[in-house]
């Protein structure tokens, strides 16, 4: 018996030393694994980073290729679009007009009734609605007709519609998209971004297509701006305050505009203006630098886009491709470990992972991080620990972080072209009274995307600070404008008949 029990006992202990052995290589193999996600984490980290130094050289980067794209045509990747707008409202501006926006994600009409003075500015019926993603990819008849049918039911809806016919309604066309201007009310499309892909339209004009859909419907109602959505937002801006010189919009794609003196517009020469400047749509979204900070993630983002080696600005720093980085971050951490659980067929579908829902998980304030298990469980995921949702919070953070720094960047660089940065072409030894000289500087900002996601605004306004220097951003003020480029596409109408 005392054989027997030796060797159980020798048993035992064989068997204990190898579940002790698994287990410990099973905690190896996890830490493996883990320090895996926290490489990609590190990498992910060093490849978005940007110093301060860093954002300095895409600003003056900024500023250059904007002088390029106003010196020649095709001269620089920024287009560098007059707009004919030479005039913006005063606040006299006295009537009834109406405004129709056409987005990346959403199309807008309202009606806005002006009583000649600033303080008398009444938005009325403010109808928003989803874009179907059928007219993305339709006919220039289909979505036309689309959009004239949507006014139609809009003015059937107002007090007076039995009268709709008796007056001729003032229409502003807010177009979110490149537009080559012959004047202020015609322009030709020079190409879709945000996803829309209607390849016959290229070419024509913008305001013809959209007038002949009302005439065809039978609507008395004059399409008499054609306005780029940055422009409608720099004319709400300059309407409140006249220091207001620069627009931009962060939503499903990025833009700017500002207003740029005519003489330094040399690839027009002799263009004459009663007022001495002119609006300059820059269609930023295309800028490019070798100072950008470009990740693996943006290169295949970028390739299997369906506008590759385009739009590059915009792709790191706008609403719709924002969430398609982190999704592809967390597929690649997904697929070199098992921290995530199983891959998910649902994780490898481009874009599947919004921006909104990034925002979201960012800004998850719940003790266990409750909305980030909710959205990776749609993501098809499994339940995962605390310490991978705050894994993927930090993913979320690094990327948005990059977003509203470049933003910021960018806006760094148009005030510099203008010679709001406090420079004002001296190099060094500024004294405190030119420092006093500088000019008070409005940047009017519109978007889903700043005005939504808290941490992009943040990252962006402190970049702006870090960038001019305490001294020189308390001259620049960034004033949010909320449905500013259909509310300021109507104002311009407004000046014209004024």
């Amino acid at each position: 018996m005392g054989r027997v029990a030796v060797a159980f006992a020798a048993v035992a202990v064989v068997a204990a030393c190898s579940v002790a052995a698994m287990m410990v290589g099973r905690r190896l193999k996890s830490r493996k694994k883990w320090r895996t996600v926290v490489e990609i984490l590190k990498e992910l980290e060093d490849d978005c980073d940007t110093p301060v130094g860093r954002l300095r050289q895409v600003v003056d980067a900024m500023a250059v290729e904007m002088h390029a794209g106003l010196a020649s045509e095709g001269g620089s990747k920024l287009k560098m679009l007059l707009t004919f707008v030479d005039d913006l409202p005063t606040g006299r501006e006295k009537g009834t007009y109406y405004a129709l926006h056409l987005g990346g994600t959403y199309f807008r009409i309202l009606r806005v009734h002006l009583g000649a003075q600033r303080s008398y500015l009444d938005v009325q019926d403010v109808e928003r609605h989803p874009i179907p993603s059928h007219l993305m990819n339709s006919t220039s008849e289909v979505l036309f007709n689309f959009l004239a049918f949507s006014l139609e039911r809009f003015i059937e809806k107002e007090e007076n519609g039995s009268d709709s016919q008796s007056v001729t309604r003032e229409l502003a066309f807010t177009f979110s998209f490149p537009v080559k201007h012959t004047s202020i009310s015609s322009g030709v499309l020079i190409k879709w971004t945000k996803g829309f892909e209607i390849s016959e339209m290229v070419g024509k004009d913008i305001a013809e297509c959209l007038q002949g859909a009302l005439n065809r419907r039978g609507l008395n109602m004059h399409v008499a701006a054609l306005v780029n959505d940055t422009v409608g937002a720099l004319s709400l801006g300059y309407y409140h305050d006249p220091d207001t010189v620069v627009a931009v919009v962060f939503g499903t794609g990025s833009n700017a505009c500002y207003l740029e003196r005519t003489d330094a517009i040399i690839k027009c020469q002799g263009l004459l203006t009663t007022s001495g400047s002119m609006v300059v749509n820059m269609e930023w979204g295309n800028f490019w630098s070798s100072h950008l900070p470009r990740t693996s993630y943006d290169i295949d983002l970028d390739a299997e886009s369906s506008n590759s080696n385009d739009m590059g600005f915009e792709k790191m720093i706008s609403g719709m491709y924002l969430g398609d980085i982190v999704r592809r971050v967390i597929l690649r951490m997904s697929q070199e470990s098992d921290v995530f659980g199983p891959t998910s067929s649902v994780l490898s579908e481009p874009y599947v992972l919004s921006t909104n829902s990034v925002s979201a998980m960012h800004e998850d304030d719940t003790p266990e991080l409750q909305e980030v298990a909710r959205i990776l469980k749609d993501l098809g995921g499994s339940d995962v620990p605390l310490k991978v949702r705050k894994l993927v919070v930090k993913i979320c953070d690094v990327v948005t972080r990059r977003a509203g720094r470049l933003a910021a960047a960018g806006i760094a660089g148009i005030l510099k072209k203008i010679g709001r940065d406090g420079s004002g072409g001296i190099t060094s030894g500024r004294s405190r009274s030119e420092i006093q000289m500088q000019k008070r500087t409005v940047v009017a900002v519109e978007g889903g995307l700043y005005m939504n996601y808290t941490m992009f605004r943040e990252y962006m306004e402190e970049a702006l600070v870090e960038i001019l220097g305490e001294e020189v951003s308390q001259y620049v003020v960034v004033k949010a404008m909320e449905d500013g480029s259909s509310i300021g596409s109507a104002l311009l109408v407004a000046s014209l008949q004024s």
